[in-house]
């Protein structure tokens, strides 16, 4: 079995980052590893929260782990709130990624809808980035790969824009790129991604419906991450989580008690480990 560590807050009540990194990938059969850079009494959608900033354990917590010389497989990071964060995750990669074979995969939550999440700068995107081109395989939206790239954000695109989004952002280092939240035509939505090392693109899209919930990036990002520490091919990997999270909205709209802080990604679960199943041995 692959052990693993993610690296993201954790909101006691809402469903999003740790809450749902944790129960999928541990679903999917990998051992997952938590390092919370911070604990929130909720997510921040809601009116009030409380928030403990628990940046200056995680240095306690990895060293640690090297004396009792544990290592990883993969380390797997969400948001991060502050540029000494993202210093410390390159620390963690420095000193836990040399095992062959490990994987670096990067979710650079900071921004959607052309706009960074409050408290966050264009200095730091650009320090995100920098990370990012330590990854194996980041998974932006496009906001996020614009401030990345130092570019302005569109809403309309065509298909050689994203190409070309995505090839520089390789070229910043990270030797796979997944463009999420992708629609280049009405009713679908789904994911671009760009090889650098094989120079292939790949695309794969599914039903859009037209509601939008908190939350549906990190349950995207950990299933596909799920899926590659299981051995599936990037694109399987990609393509499943696609249709996981659509799975996941419909589950929440069908549900007349739904909640409106998350979805119901748990009652979906029987149909990610199926269609896994039908990917790995």
């Amino acid at each position: 079995m692959k052990r693993i560590v993610t690296i993201q807050d954790i909101s006691c009540v809402g469903k999003c980052s740790l809450t749902v990194a944790l129960p999928i990938i541990s679903a999917m059969g990998v051992e997952c590893g938590v390092i919370p850079t911070a604990v929130l009494s909720t997510h921040t959608a809601f009116p009030k929260f409380t928030f403990c900033d628990l940046t200056e354990e995680i240095p306690s917590i990895t060293d640690t782990w090297k004396e009792l010389s544990l290592d990883f497989d993969a380390v797997y990071t969400g948001y991060l709130g502050s540029e000494r964060q993202i210093s410390l995750v390159e620390e963690f990669i420095g000193d836990f990624g040399d095992k062959k074979g490990f994987v670096t995969w990067i979710d650079p939550a900071m921004a959607d809808h052309g706009k960074l999440y409050h408290g966050f700068t264009e200095a730091f995107a650009l320090k995100m980035g920098d990370l990012c081109g330590k990854a194996d395989v980041i998974v932006p939206n496009l906001t996020e790969a614009a401030f990345m790239l130092g570019i302005p954000y569109v809403e309309t695109y065509d298909e050689a824009y994203i190409r070309d989004i995505l090839v520089r952002l390789t070229e910043k280092g990270a030797k796979c790129a997944a463009l999420t939240g992708i629609s280049l035509e009405p009713g679908k939505i789904g994911v671009y991604a760009y090889n650098s090392e094989t120079k292939k693109f790949f695309s794969y899209y599914n039903e859009k419906l037209p509601v939008a919930y908190h939350g549906t990036g990190d349950i995207y990002s950990s299933c596909a991450f799920g899926a590659y520490m299981r051995g599936a091919s990037l694109e399987d990997s990609l393509a499943l989580a696609v249709d996981y999270t659509l799975e996941c909205i419909r589950k929440t709209m069908q549900d007349e008690n739904r909640r409106f802080y998350g979805v119901n990604f748990e009652e979906a679960m029987p149909m990610l480990v199926t269609r896994l199943g039908t990917l790995v041995k």
